[in-house]
């Protein structure tokens, strides 16, 4: 039988892939968050936010009690949604950086930090270092990227003295995950190139652990070992050196994800064993294991892996998306949604949500069916919707049993374990009571702006309406000749049309400028929209 993990440990790593190449393999980006337990996240004195979520494309969730954390902003609320608050650290706003891992216990929240440098326009993920707070999130430090010196050419590892490359440049070692482990007194990370490393001074200093090359599966200090830690770049290196992701469970057993497999230590991180896929569905789903994350059950704590497809990088049987699940420590394994590319878990009372590319998956049965979300509509305004084929990034469900989801269109939540939901999204607001320089009066606009019909699915065009009735929106292009009009019921407040990008005759319309004229009976609001594919 399974109980609600309130999180007491873990971590659920939150993604997005892009294409970019790195001496010839292919590179994941990873957006991670990490979710804890006990929290004093509700006395945090923190500014709101007037723009509530900071970002629309919500990588990173994380619950403690009933608070969630949001990223990539380090928003919080701790009135289910009611505000907004945002962090106090410049490391974040005013820059490019973007959090990339959180995770919080007790008084602890550690956050890895990082951005896309873009030095040589290939938009390569670089690690920016870390913020730590000793006080529940009212204030933050920050400490440096888990980096090497130069002459750090070795490593001791118990009897033996490896050679290692040392990893100096933070491009390509990102804080992709991140764990605090209050029963050590430890943090890890998952680094990417960097690898697995632990800190046990909150950040201050981090130490490079050991874990088996490509082509062994068990390391031990006590051991005689030849090799060289270094992940693989141009042909040579270790897959299994390249961390994805990071976990301690709530019986202190590590298990760390790589590009070379899923990774165990019961000994605090020093022995490790590695599993890997052999292309059987009694194994990995695949070596690329990018998220792990904990089910607490009565009979110990259930691991849940999402593993991604690498291809044929490093040759050999390399597995497919899917999720492995183990209930013994890794003594046997299972697969679920084979195929199905997966960001994060979630667990409540006889519930597993998985976050994924086509929608939001749950199971009552322990991953063995499913059935998929990827409807999201607004309870209170239907005309609210996230945009068809957005991906599910993240899942997490609070102590109360409010179930939040993080889409690349949005933050939504549902109170009725998904029936019906309320969507959150950064935008201006039209007719603000309160103005300042960063909330300009205006009474409509449209976003996404430009707008690529084929990318964005369609514009929301923004307004309000002093009464229920009908709205009418009308778009012309840069002669003022009519291209199309959208009809919809409207409630008094703020509403929203959507346009498709198409004219009366279903054919897309060219690039250029066009105008729109919002018409709800008594008002008319007018704006601008540029059209580019």
């Amino acid at each position: 039988m399974t109980a609600t993990l309130s999180k007491p440990a873990r971590h659920a790593v939150r993604s997005a892939w892009t294409a970019s190449v790195m001496a010839g393999m292919q590179a994941i980006v990873i957006v991670a968050i990490i979710v804890p337990g006990a929290s004093r996240a509700q006395s945090v004195d923190l500014p709101v936010s007037e723009f509530g979520v900071l970002n629309n494309s919500i990588a990173n969730l994380m619950v403690q009690g009933d608070s969630v954390w949001i990223g990539p902003f380090l928003n919080l609320t701790v009135n289910d949604g009611a505000t907004f608050h945002r962090a106090q650290t410049d490391s974040l706003f005013g820059t490019i950086n973007r959090m990339f891992s959180i995770d919080v216990e007790g008084d602890i929240v550690a956050v890895g930090i990082g951005r896309a440098d873009n030095t040589n326009g290939d938009g390569i993920q670089t690690a920016a270092g870390f913020l730590i707070s000793e006080d529940g999130g009212n204030t933050f430090r920050f400490r440096f990227p888990q980096l090497d010196k130069p002459d750090e050419t070795t490593i001791e590892f118990g009897i033996n003295t490896l050679p290692a490359l040392p990893i100096i440049a933070p491009q390509q070692s990102p804080p992709f995950d991140i764990d605090v482990d209050l029963a050590s007194g430890s943090v890890w990370v998952a680094g990417w190139a960097s690898g697995i490393r632990r800190s046990d001074d909150l950040g201050r200093s981090w130490s490079r652990v050991v874990l088996p090359p490509d082509n062994l599966d068990f390391v031990s200090p006590d051991s005689i070992h030849q090799f060289t830690v270094e992940p693989q770049l141009a042909g040579s290196g270790s897959l299994n050196h390249m961390g994805f992701s990071v976990l301690v469970d709530a019986t202190g057993t590590v298990w760390a994800g790589t590009a070379g497999g899923l990774n165990r230590s019961t000994d605090g991180g020093h022995s490790w064993q590695r599993f890997k896929t052999d292309g059987t569905t009694s194994s990995l789903t695949g070596n690329w294991v990018i998220s792990i994350e904990e089910q607490l059950a009565a009979e110990g704590p259930v691991i849940w892996a999402a593993t991604w497809n690498a291809g044929d990088v490093g040759g050999g049987i390399n597995g497919q998306f899917g999720v492995t699940i183990t209930a013994d420590g890794g003594a046997t394994f299972r697969q679920a949604l084979a195929g199905e590319r997966i960001f994060d878990f979630a667990f409540h009372e006889d519930r597993v949500y998985a976050a994924g590319d086509n929608g939001l998956f749950i199971s009552e049965n322990q991953g063995s069916t499913w059935f998929t979300v990827s409807d999201f509509r607004d309870r209170n305004d239907p005309s609210r919707l996230v945009r068809p084929g957005s991906s599910v990034f993240s899942v997490e469900v609070t102590r109360s049993g409010s179930l939040w989801v993080g889409t690349s269109d949005g933050l939504l939540k549902s109170s009725d374990r998904g029936l019906s939901w309320t969507i959150f999204r950064t935008d201006v607001p039209v007719n603000p009571d309160v103005r300042s320089s960063r909330v300009p009066d205006v009474d409509t606009f449209a976003y996404p702006n430009p707008f690529s019909p084929s990318a964005d699915v369609f514009i929301r065009v923004k307004f309000e309406s002093d009464r229920d009735g009908q709205g009418d929106l009308r778009v012309f292009d840069f002669a003022m000749n009519a291209v199309r009009t959208v009809s919809a019921p409207i409630n008094a407040g703020t509403n929203e049309l959507v346009w498709d990008g198409q004219d009366d005759r279903g054919t897309r319309v060219a690039n250029g400028v066009y105008f729109y004229e919002v018409e709800t009976g008594n008002d008319r609001f007018r704006g601008k929209i540029l059209v580019i594919e």
